[in-house]
């Protein structure tokens, strides 16, 4: 029997989050002394990463917004799709026989290129 404990997966993923966020804090702490060490004031220094950090928030949010629509959009495109609309079968274009048409008044072959009627005549 092996008595070594192992790292599960998600331990690991957090461990690297872990660094990685300390990573990100040191760069950070390192980019505003840098900003110290040129002549900022400690204060503006604080305010201008806030700054970086909020403008990457809103160009986050902004391209999370138009990503959404466009999913909502598909999401929509394909509901409409998928809607089925009962065939009615009482309602069938209906044309009228040459019978039929021959019973109306006013009927000319001629415009139904009738050539069986007595009264068609070919120009």
């Amino acid at each position: 029997m092996n008595t070594t404990t192992r790292t599960s997966i998600p331990e690991r993923l957090g461990r690297a989050f872990g660094r990685a966020w300390r990573a990100y804090g040191r760069g950070e702490r390192r980019a505003s002394n840098w900003l110290v060490s040129k002549g900022a004031p400690r204060a503006g220094a604080t305010a201008l990463v806030w700054a970086v950090k909020l403008a990457v928030l809103g160009v986050l949010l902004y391209i999370a917004f138009w990503f959404a629509l466009v999913l909502l959009g598909v999401a929509v495109a394909g509901w409409a799709m998928n809607q089925h609309y009962h065939d009615d079968d009482s309602f069938e274009l209906q044309y009228p026989t040459i019978e039929e048409l021959r019973a109306t008044p006013g009927y000319d072959p001629n415009l139904y290129n009738d050539t069986s009627h007595e009264m068609y005549q070919d120009d």
